[in-house]
């Protein structure tokens, strides 16, 4: 069968295409572009808390304390980015389970779309009363992030996988 023959049985679905069926080239460049870009909005994010926790915060405390509490955070942030990538693992063998079809996967996409911008906004001022256990919670963040970016198959592709076995059963 052709390639082009094949991609006509397969159909374009709303924020998977058609590369998640083949797993070709287009579909693993994709994956690594997203992985690069993710984790450099990461880095962005592991610096800002950086930066922010080396204020004014820990400035004030006495030398003693501040090696303390620096340690204590090193071993905090250390913990969260294992529970946050054992929170995704687990998570995500969950949702393989279940997988969502595709139209729920995009209603899904769309209502975390209209939510994101409020939830930005809201998150400024507890970001800031945060700062001096930010290294820990972007820790956290990291591992959570880096777990979901690891997986073999997304539930979205999964899902999509048996929707169209059911499509073409019917």
């Amino acid at each position: 069968m052709t390639t082009q023959a094949r991609s006509d049985a397969i159909p374009s679905l709303p924020g998977l295409g058609t590369t998640w069926y083949e797993r070709g080239a287009r579909y693993w460049s994709r994956r690594v572009w997203t992985a690069v870009l993710f984790l450099l909005v990461l880095a962005f994010f592991c610096y800002i808390a950086l930066m922010l926790y080396l204020g004014v915060p820990r400035s004030d405390l006495p030398p003693t304390v501040r090696t303390v509490w620096d340690w204590t955070q090193a071993v905090a942030s250390a913990v969260a980015v294992v529970r946050g990538w054992v929170r995704q693992r687990r998570d995500h063998h969950k949702k393989l389970l279940a997988p969502p079809t595709p139209q729920q996967m995009w209603e899904a996409k769309r209502g975390e779309g209209g939510r994101a911008p409020g939830l930005a906004r809201a998150a400024v001022l507890p970001l800031l009363i945060a700062a001096p256990v930010l290294p820990a919670i972007v820790a956290w963040g990291v591992g959570w992030l880096v777990a979901t970016l690891t997986v073999h198959e997304y539930p979205s592709e999964a899902g999509a996988r048996l929707w169209l076995e059911a499509q073409r059963t019917a």
